[in-house]
């Protein structure tokens, strides 16, 4: 009975931060940000993006309460900064700006992929939330393998993305970086609202 409840533990938070790390709409941004660079830069930064994601995941689900009570901070402080961090990047990806002029390779997977995009309030709030349920060595164990697994698929889903490059072009990466700017601004946007909404 105990290795089914922490199975379906496992499971439950597996499929939750699937769904909020959301590795599809990632993809677009990935892709309008790392469309001018070789297929094997493409391929490392997709893993680390998502190896970033997987780090700053970890400290969280194991410090997180501890990080926020010591600085002082509040989740809604930590949402409005990330979507002002979000705000500046689709600001940039609309205006067209060349990522290469402003930032270097490894600072692209870092942020924006890694943290805020993926590793965003709402993950580190899922995370310190299904890490304070953890009362076994069973429940530890299948909380480790749910962000491992999830973040597994976020590598592969961004690795796999870049062969869509090659069949959109230049012209379709340009296209698609508006379309990743508008969507990330409306995140961004999203973000900022509910932290200042939370502070209020």
């Amino acid at each position: 009975m105990n290795e089914l409840t922490a199975i379906t533990f496992g499971l439950q938070a597996f499929v939750t931060l699937l769904v909020i790390l959301d590795p599809p709409g990632a993809a677009p941004l990935f892709l309008s940000l790392m469309g001018s660079r070789p297929r094997k830069v493409q391929v490392r930064m997709a893993w680390l993006a998502a190896t970033t994601s997987l780090l700053i995941i970890s400290i969280f689900a194991i410090f997180g309460q501890f990080i926020v009570d010591y600085l002082d901070i509040s989740i809604e402080a930590l949402q409005g900064a990330g979507g002002l961090l979000l705000l500046l990047i689709s600001l940039e990806l609309l205006k067209g700006i060349e990522q290469e002029k402003s930032t270097k390779t490894q600072n692209v997977a870092l942020v924006p992929l890694g943290t805020p995009l993926l590793a965003g309030p709402g993950a580190i709030v899922t995370i310190m939330l299904f890490s304070s349920r953890v009362d076994s060595p069973d429940w530890t164990l299948a909380l480790a393998l749910a962000v491992l697994g999830a973040h597994l698929v976020i590598g592969l889903t961004l690795m796999f993305s870049t062969r869509i490059i090659g069949l959109i072009k230049e012209t379709g990466v340009a296209l698609l970086a508006k379309i990743a700017g508008l969507l990330t601004a409306a995140i961004a946007f999203e973000m900022l609202m509910t932290g200042i909404r939370g502070l209020i």
